[in-house]
């Protein structure tokens, strides 16, 4: 297969990550399409690498997924500290967490 096809599906999926972003405002929803946008990255990353025939590409989608796995725990944590709180869940009417 091309590369080309590798990048489209790469692109299509971040586009579609990126929209659930600005579109959404569940903090759960949000979560996941960020990590649908790291995939798309790492898809990226892992494609380039294949044509140049290093393992560069690996290297650094490694790190990518390493970096999606602490921000998952950061952004979940703050989840369940707005919900004990009983603060909205809302993300355009919750501000701080007051406290």
């Amino acid at each position: 297969m091309s590369i080309a096809w590798y990048l489209v599906v790469s692109a299509l999926i971040f586009c579609i990550g990126a929209g659930g972003v600005l579109v959404r405002r569940n903090p759960l929803v949000i979560l996941l399409c960020l990590e649908l946008m790291l995939n798309a990255a790492n898809l990226a990353l892992i494609a380039f690498a294949r044509m140049h025939g290093n393992n560069d590409g690996q290297i650094f989608a490694l790190i990518v997924m390493v970096v999606a796995a602490c921000e998952v725990t950061v952004g979940l944590g703050l989840i369940v500290a707005i919900f004990r709180r009983r603060l909205p869940i809302d993300v355009d009417e919750l501000r701080e967490l007051q406290g």
